[in-house]
């Protein structure tokens, strides 16, 4: 191969013309705007910067039926999965094809113009395709210096003379086993190498992505310098499935990559195997499907650690009678999250040291707990003995968001209502969750009355920690004969409208992780059993 491999279509894409990008700057003073979620971004950037070539644009709803069906655009140029601008909510309901809307981030930073072609609702997700005229890509404040568009990425490998490079896109960090692989399959067939870690997140609602990247930084130095190159892949999330599989090869091929190494992350039983990538009943065929994008697939094979040759190999190229090691996925995150040692012939210092600043032990995590239940069933008073209990150990930093504590704080200007409810249980959750994030202790107890919220909160806090909610089912009999204010006195003469457990209903959990009924219970009885619980799920020692 005396040349890189052309770009999918023959034609690399660029969105953005700077002769125009003045006057959509100007338009969009006069036009509707979107603002976009991250991961509407990476979608918009991929466009723009032709990793997604030779597509110009969001797809329209026959051109995504067509994909479905037939696997191909237009002009019968071969695809393997829609791409259109996705909503979950109908932001863009009163729009009509031929509109031409703003497409901005966040913070109403201006991308680009979107000529709407055609807007369909498919069960409750919106979806929006048309002509895209960029203006500028997404702003990235991290690792800069580590992100390259296609056409950056092959001037690059131009300057550098190559001229075969394989791809290794990769959403986990890489330990020995991949390395070795990658490295082995560069030289094997002759090619450079470029580590193309999945970095498409944001800094506040996806952070995740800053420890795979600064794992591939922890490793970077392994690898032969004058052979390896690493970047950043501004990909959305998606299915590991086979046409996620040869979208991610036609990707790599506009980026300038002949070959790709399919497979090598965690699957559900814990090994790494090409299967993760590649339907194995139907494998064949996706070989042949890559082939026809023009991009060799190296399927990752089921990599063993052969003891007597301190190497690691294909399973099915061990010698006989070799001792072969293994540690499954699950195994492996079993030991990071106890602290426990992990063999040195699995990963690499680095790496693991890396992991373990991002993945602390349990006992070092953040975490909240989450008391619900009605009014006067207790939940302040636990919060607070359990809250001294949590200080008394030390170690982390203990947060209180009670009720009162909140409402006066943080949720002054809201009422009783139902919406304001659950607003102030949602600011409740957010609070938590940041806290949580940071390794403290959040305890909080709200009454909570509904179930969908409370699943959101929960959702929310434990995508960053701990969660353990607790029902405190003392019986509204018991509330009541407590009440010092007289709130159920006044709820039944009508003087309190919407009053949880009187005119508004109390939906009980689901599925706490503990329910506590303070009837007959004393307080520090309450109290031990939340810490039993605590301990037993790791995050007390």
């Amino acid at each position: 191969m005396d040349q890189l491999i052309s770009p999918y279509g023959g034609n690399l894409v660029n969105l953005i013309d700077p002769a125009k990008t003045e006057a959509l700057k100007q338009e969009a003073f006069s036009l509707p705007s979107i603002d976009l979620d991250w991961r509407q971004q990476c979608e918009l950037e991929m466009l723009m910067t032709g990793a997604y070539s030779p597509l110009t644009g969001f797809m329209t709803r026959a051109q995504c039926a067509q994909v479905e069906t037939g696997q191909k655009l237009d002009d019968g140029t071969f695809w393997p999965l829609p791409i259109s601008l996705v909503f979950q909510k109908p932001v863009t309901a009163k729009m009509k094809p031929g509109d031409r809307v703003a497409l901005r981030d966040g913070e109403g930073y201006m991308l680009a113009i979107l000529t709407i072609a055609d807007v369909w609702d498919d069960a409750g997700v919106w979806h929006v395709g048309g002509k895209v005229e960029g203006v500028a890509l997404p702003p990235h404040p991290d690792f800069a210096s580590l992100r390259a568009t296609p056409a950056e990425m092959r001037a690059l490998f131009a300057r550098r003379g190559w001229r075969r490079v394989v791809a290794w896109q990769a959403r986990q960090p890489m330990h020995r086993a991949q390395f070795e692989f990658c490295l082995k399959s560069a030289i094997s067939h002759e090619a450079n190498l470029l580590l193309h870690p999945k970095a498409g997140g944001d800094i506040t609602d996806a952070p995740g992505y800053f420890g795979l990247v600064r794992s591939f930084l922890a490793i970077r130095d392994r690898f032969p310098t004058a052979t390896t190159q690493l970047s950043l892949l501004p990909a959305p999330p998606r299915e590991a499935n086979p046409r996620s599989l040869l979208l991610r090869a036609i990707v790599a091929r506009n980026f300038g990559c002949a070959l790709m190494i399919a497979g090598g992350q965690h699957l559900s039983d814990g090994h790494y195997r090409r299967g993760e990538d590649l339907d194995e009943p139907d494998a064949d065929n996706q070989m042949k499907q890559a082939d026809h994008i023009g991009v060799k697939l190296i399927a990752y094979p089921r990599m063993v650690y052969v003891e007597d040759r301190a190497e690691y190999m294909p399973e099915s190229e061990a010698p006989p009678g070799s001792r072969l090691l293994t540690l499954s996925g699950e195994e492996f995150h079993r030991r990071l999250q106890s602290g426990l040692k992990i063999p040195d012939w699995y990963s690499f210092p680095e790496v693991l040291a890396e992991l373990k600043r991002q993945n602390p032990p349990r006992d070092r995590q953040g975490f909240t707990v989450f008391f619900t239940g009605l009014s006067g069933a207790g939940k302040s008073t636990l919060a607070r003995m359990l809250a001294a209990r949590l200080m008394e150990t030390g170690g982390r930093m203990v947060t209180l968001l009670d009720g009162d504590i909140v409402r006066r704080n943080l949720s002054s200007e809201l009422g009783f209502s139902k919406a304001h409810r659950d607003i102030n249980v949602r600011r409740i959750g957010f609070v938590a969750s940041e806290i949580t994030k940071n390794c403290g202790i959040a305890i909080c107890a709200p009454i909570a009355p509904y179930q969908q919220t409370r699943r959101d909160v929960r959702a929310m806090i434990e995508a960053v920690g701990g969660f353990i909610e607790v029902h405190v089912a003392t019986p509204i009999e018991t509330c009541e004969a407590r009440d010092r204010k007289g709130l159920y006195a006044k709820a039944r003469a009508g003087l309190i409208p919407e009053f949880t457990g009187v005119s508004d209903p109390y939906e009980v959990p689901e599925n706490a992780e503990l329910a506590i009924d303070t009837t007959s219970l004393g307080i520090e009885e309450a109290v031990q059993q939340v810490l039993l619980k605590l301990e037993h799920e790791g995050y007390l020692r």
